[in-house]
């Protein structure tokens, strides 16, 4: 019942239901994730946190970059049967439409070298 129990928690922020979101279109960095949502990098780092205990995200260290990323093998069966639901979820809210939108934009090369100065 714990995992259920985080699956849930996990769920419960809507900033964190916006990074599943956003994560359906592409992987994603800190960087891109901290510029659509408009919050700290530590806020953003949290949610990253609790979404990857809880099983629903992936991080993959690529050169410089950590990427975050729905799993492609979700196990166990929970988190798979969940991301069927999200995938149908808000599709028409409009603050997920145009964080869609943003992660079609959003240019890690240059947010993080900016952030970085």
């Amino acid at each position: 019942m714990k995992e259920v129990v985080k699956i849930f928690k996990a769920l419960s922020d809507s900033n964190r239901l916006r990074i599943l979101k956003m994560l359906e279109v592409r992987s994603l960095c800190v960087c891109e994730i901290t510029d659509i949502l408009q919050l700290a990098p530590s806020t953003v780092s949290k949610h990253l946190a609790i979404l990857r205990e809880a099983g629903l995200i992936v991080d993959n260290k690529d050169g410089k970059w950590v990427n975050y990323a729905l799993p492609h093998d979700a196990d166990p069966e929970h988190p798979r049967e969940i991301f069927s639901l999200v995938q149908t979820w808000l599709a028409s809210d409009k603050t997920i439409i145009a964080d869609m939108k943003a992660v079609a934009t959003v240019d890690r090369n240059l947010l993080c070298s900016t952030q970085m100065r």
